[in-house]
């Protein structure tokens, strides 16, 4: 297993980054890897009840996307609206920063907002002349790689049909193939975990194990627990799903000095800024769907951990070859 950074590139054609979800929720393809035999399959995301077996539960992020991008007045500074602080304050992602730095000052709404503090990641605290609701004509925060600002199209298209509780800043893209009618054929349960800017943060080490998560919350009900602790195989829709289970499993084993796998959950309301990458033991997740990821990242890399980095990446020179569409609005892998 390497540590690497440069292990984990790929070269990706532009025009295989799917700009637009398709037509129709499930109508995905489905790369289908298995670990065992080391053997790809080619299939559609409608064939995922064929590698289902008795016992089997699909675990699934139900956070909802909040309309967190908005635009100064002038239309010069781009906002992304992370955590309300309190009254009238926030914390945000500014681009660009240089036009925000402490002190400097813009309007929403024809609302005066102004600088207060620059964190050292970059983030800043804003102070607003009025307490404003920024969500109410707020946008979807697309991925910069889909290069478009976002529609009415994507308030529903960015969003899993699942979706309930408010508070991610990206979607939980594997869920995105899913309909109302699949998954009701299927056992599943929910989890949440509301997906922060820290998750697509760039890795700058070389050594990937300099590299360090921002925390993320995330809960976990107890009738998903008891789902989870009797589930024959547990079959993880997402990374953020991963993240969760596996973070879950590990904060209560250092509490209870208990066996560490999925019978230790519990529920629970928590932070996690699990980092998962080669070498990795996973003593929850048995199966993961997941769509394609961006080169040189942490999903990337959790990735590459469950199914091994070599046959990964050997998946996917195969998906470009056969023109997969790849990233939020693309294509999904089943790995087994």
């Amino acid at each position: 297993m390497s540590s690497k950074l440069s292990d984990y590139d790929y070269p990706l054609p532009e025009a295989l980054i799917a700009k637009r979800p398709l037509a129709q929720r499930d109508e995905s393809r489905m790369m289908v890897l298995h670990r065992g035999s080391q053997t790809i399959e080619h299939r559609q995301f409608r064939d995922l009840k064929a590698f289902l077996q008795s016992g089997d539960l699909l675990v699934l992020n139900n956070t909802r996307v909040l309309p967190a991008r908005r635009f100064s007045d002038d239309h010069a500074v781009e906002f992304l609206f992370l955590e309300k602080l309190g009254s009238a304050r926030w914390k945000c992602l500014v681009k660009p920063g240089r036009k925000m730095r402490a002190g400097a000052a813009t309007k929403i709404d024809n609302v005066l907002l102004r600088v207060e503090d620059i964190l050292p990641n970059g983030e800043r605290v804003v102070a607003l002349a009025d307490d404003v609701d920024l969500y109410a004509y707020g946008s979807m925060p697309l991925p910069p790689y889909i290069g478009r600002e976002s529609d009415s199209a994507d308030n529903e298209r960015y969003q899993t049909v699942f979706a309930q509780n408010p508070g991610a800043l990206a979607a939980p893209t594997a869920g995105l193939h899913f309909t109302p009618e699949l998954l009701s054929e299927i056992p599943h349960a929910f989890v949440t975990l509301h997906v922060g800017p820290g998750t697509f943060r760039p890795v700058h080490s070389e050594n990937v194990a300099e590299h360090r998560m921002h925390a993320e919350s995330f809960s976990i009900s107890e009738e998903a627990a008891a789902k989870i602790k009797q589930a024959g195989r547990v079959i993880a829709v997402g990374t953020t799903t991963v993240r969760t289970l596996e973070s879950a499993a590990r904060k209560l084993d250092r509490l209870k000095r208990s066996r560490l796998d999925r019978t230790v959950i519990e529920q629970q309301r928590a932070e996690t800024d699990i980092f998962i990458y080669p070498p990795f033991e996973f003593r929850v997740v048995d199966v993961l769907l997941t769509n394609f990821h961006l080169p040189r990242s942490t999903l990337l890399l959790l990735v590459s951990a469950f199914a091994g980095r070599e046959f990964l990446l050997r998946a996917y020179e195969e998906a470009i070859r056969e023109k997969y569409r790849f990233y939020s609005y693309g294509d999904c892998m089943l790995i087994l």
